[in-house]
């Protein structure tokens, strides 16, 4: 009993210090992955029951390759609209909670490998691997929206003819610079760090916390990740409640 309400009582007051921070703080940055959206029912890559757990001819790192993309598109639409578009997937309370601080001039930025869209559909700004909500003719460079992808078949194509090209980045593919350097400023410069739902294992993306420099590190996760030992404040649970009740959504 009493080694439970120690248990209680310190996972109680982790949850105290992150409302505190956040209460005095109007620098925040989070730094989001998989973990995020799952609580909004999309599969996890890497989870026991993810993508990588269910059987294709090739794994989904291949398909979702560039090389892959280029050699054969067709099979990299066929699986591209199958497992990677949720168009009736909602905002849980993690990108409510993000979106609610942005709004009260708290956080400053929302630093994702997502691609779903949801931390835009909740009003979130940042987009760091770009979104599955937009798209664009590589020929032309029209931009398409979901329904371009989602109501054709074969390799979509433009009204010019190109190919139309989901606006994300593929594995083999580089970031954008100009979003890296702004992800790298926005964390460099800010006074509280949240990372959670990512196993910060995918490069350069986990590179980026490096660029920290401040003393209230926050990591929320269901398990425990290689920067665990780095971090001020390490709190175990789905992300949604903890960020949902620490913001009051």
């Amino acid at each position: 009993d009493v080694l439970e309400y120690r248990k209680e009582r310190s996972v109680m007051t982790e949850r105290e210090t992150l409302k505190k921070w956040l209460d005095e703080s109007s620098n925040i940055v989070f730094f989001g992955g998989a973990g995020v959206s799952t609580e909004s029912h999309i599969p996890d890559f890497r989870s026991t029951d993810g993508l990588y757990n269910q059987q294709y001819d090739y794994p989904p790192e291949t398909i979702l390759s560039h090389s892959f993309y280029m050699r054969k598109p067709e099979e990299f639409y066929r699986f591209y609209r199958n497992k990677m578009l949720f168009p009736n997937a909602e905002p849980n309370r993690a990108h409510k909670a993000l979106a609610k601080l942005e709004k009260m001039g708290k956080l400053k930025a929302v630093v994702t490998q997502n691609i779903d869209g949801l931390h835009q559909k909740a009003g979130s700004r940042e987009e760091l691997h770009g979104s599955v909500l937009r798209n664009y003719c590589t020929r032309c460079g029209k931009f398409y929206g979901l329904d371009a992808i989602l109501n054709s078949t074969g390799v979509p194509k433009c009204t010019c003819g190109g190919t139309i090209k989901p606006d994300v980045v593929l594995y083999e593919e580089g970031l954008d610079q100009e979003t890296i350097e702004k992800s790298v400023k926005y964390i460099a410069n800010a006074d509280v760090l949240i990372i959670g739902g990512t196993s910060l294992t995918v490069y350069p993306a986990a590179g980026l916390i490096d660029y920290y420099r401040g003393h209230k590190l926050v990591l929320i996760n269901k398990s425990v990740t290689p920067m665990d030992n780095r971090a001020d404040l390490v709190i175990s649970g789905p992300i949604g409640e903890v960020l949902g009740d620490a913001v009051g959504v």
